[in-house]
């Protein structure tokens, strides 16, 4: 306990700024892609560099912290050239010119986090359910640079959001050379190729399930502010909104270690397909209602609060030992990563033919699917300590 509190604010302080730069960019950075008259497609696509980058990039670097020892230095390193190759969104605003230089900062920012959380699991020992109030902060990070920047794009110019991004970006920098060393304890499958845990049938399921989850939510972050503005509401407004969202994401980690002691973490991811269905509903056909907007942002602490938290949770269970890395990096690929690009591409041409009610339900299909895979995940012969534990 007394290292957790000497360390807490470093951890929190890299969670702060790595999700206020997503804060930065998810909900805004399509506005300034617009501003500079991009249209839908090559929006879709630009905003789909950062996913591609988490499918390729952490199993790269989480290959090399695992091989090397060095995890740490790895996320430093991974920091500096994020941070050094985002300058280059300064000075280009052609297509190929964007593309190429999100596409280096991406590599190395994609790369920090899943090593950054098995630092975390690993240093908080056999306090993982105090994973969420730690996480919490970089909810705070969102929400600060979201409501601040909703204002400030209500007065100043878009194009100031690239100074945002620096900022975000030297904050990282910073606090990557603040983190704690970790110990990665020995394990009894560290003998065991990772194959040989991706490969089993729950961990497949699981994957598989949050795949589908992290594709339902690629609109989502891909057009909902400009669907927002499109349908009157200011910038102050859509800033708001995603706030609103990500505050009740905060409720939700600090009630986590009670609702995974008394739900387990399978149940709870359960729970959190159901709502993204209703969720990803409300946002394709209720938007001009902005009570029923409300509560789909409300229901942001289920698809995304309490099913981050209780994913984390089973793939820290399900690689262990000197997989840790590994596995965290490999379930950013394949689910964050693989699922947002799916679903950015495919975003943009829906969204240009079909219209945002029928993108929307599609997320709301994905997610019924993803909630189909969690119940044949659960239904398979588990001992029963692993519901709780993962």
């Amino acid at each position: 306990m007394t290292a957790t509190r000497n360390y807490y604010w470093r951890i929190a302080g890299f969670y702060f700024f790595y999700y206020a730069f997503i804060g930065m960019f998810a909900p805004y950075w399509s506005l300034y892609l617009q501003s500079i008259h991009f249209n839908a497609i090559e929006i879709a696509i630009l905003m789909s560099v950062q996913p591609v980058m988490r499918v390729l990039a952490p199993g790269v670097w989480g290959w090399l912290a695992d091989h090397t020892g060095r995890r740490l230095l790895v996320v430093q390193l991974a920091a500096l050239l994020s941070a050094t190759f985002y300058l280059g969104v300064f000075v280009t605003t052609s297509f190929w010119g964007m593309m190429l230089v999100l596409a280096l900062m991406s590599f190395f920012w994609s790369a920090t986090m899943p090593l950054v959380e098995a630092t975390t699991l690993s240093y908080l020992g056999a306090q993982t359910e105090r994973y969420g109030r730690l996480r919490s902060w970089g909810s705070i990070g969102f929400i600060a640079s979201v409501v601040g920047l909703g204002y400030a794009f209500d007065h100043i110019a878009i194009a100031w959001l690239l100074w945002a991004g620096l900022v975000c970006e030297l904050g990282i920098l910073l606090f990557s050379r603040q983190l704690p060393e970790t110990e990665v304890a020995a394990h009894h499958t560290d003998h065991q190729p990772i194959a040989h845990i991706l490969l089993q049938p729950r961990v497949l399921m699981l994957f598989g399930a949050c795949f589908l989850m992290a594709a339902a939510h690629g609109p989502y972050y891909t057009f909902f502010s400009i669907y927002l503005v499109e349908h009157g509401y200011s910038k102050s407004a859509v800033g708001g909104l995603w706030a609103l969202g990500v505050i009740c994401e905060i409720g939700v980690f600090f009630l986590m270690p009670a609702l995974a002691r008394r739900f387990g973490f399978n149940r709870i991811l359960l729970v959190s397909f159901a709502l993204a269905v209703l969720r990803f509903l409300l946002i394709g056909w209720c938007v001009d209602w902005l009570a029923l907007l409300l509560v789909a942002q409300v229901l942001h602490a289920a698809t995304f609060g309490a099913y981050h938290a209780a994913s984390i949770g089973l793939v820290h269970e399900m690689f262990r030992g000197r997989h840790q890395s590994r596995g965290q990096a490999l379930f950013g690929s394949l689910t964050y990563g693989a699922g947002g690009v799916l679903g950015g591409l495919v975003s943009g041409p829906v969204w240009q033919h079909l219209g945002a009610s029928a993108l929307y339900s599609g997320s709301a299909a994905l997610a019924l699917l993803g909630w189909l895979l969690m119940r044949h995940k659960i239904s398979l012969a588990q001992p029963e300590a692993n519901d709780s534990a993962g």
